[in-house]
């Protein structure tokens, strides 16, 4: 799973360079959110996903921050068959410098990003199988 962690990281980095119109035709339902306790849904599996993504992006030449993680265990996700939703938001720093970040859930799990994203205005998201809560509402949901 390391491995295939490292190639969807290489891919995710090339697609982080790629319009992002162009991109998000790609990442599932504009401003939908997938269902918090989809049917399929295996934890173990999500949680290796997320410790993958995790451990080899410290590996990668390239840079493999937050946007990169989250597309990376996005696409690990689909392969096996479960949703997901991408988050995509943006604050001011300590500076006032608008910064962005983005994260990852699936099912009531938060996979990649959950560190300080409550920090975070949520400004786009997409659902890969949505279905689930609409925009505007909120999750109780736990990292892995």
């Amino acid at each position: 799973m390391l491995a295939e962690a490292y190639l969807f990281l290489a891919k995710a980095r090339y697609l982080k360079s790629v319009p992002f119109e162009r991109l998000a035709s790609s990442l599932g339902e504009s401003f939908q959110e997938s269902l918090e306790h989809p049917e399929g849904m295996d934890r173990k599996e999500l949680a290796r996903i997320s410790q993958s993504v995790k451990i080899m992006s410290k590996y990668t030449f390239w840079e493999s921050q937050c946007m990169v993680q989250a597309l990376a265990a996005m696409k690990m996700i689909e392969r096996r068959g479960m949703s997901s939703t991408i988050y995509f938001g943006t604050a001011r720093d300590d500076h006032g410098e608008m910064i962005a970040h983005a994260w990852l859930r699936s099912g009531p799990y938060y996979i990649t990003g959950a560190e300080g994203m409550e920090r975070f205005t949520v400004v786009g998201k997409f659902a890969k199988n949505a279905g689930g809560k609409q925009h505007g509402e909120k999750y109780t949901s736990e990292s892995i």
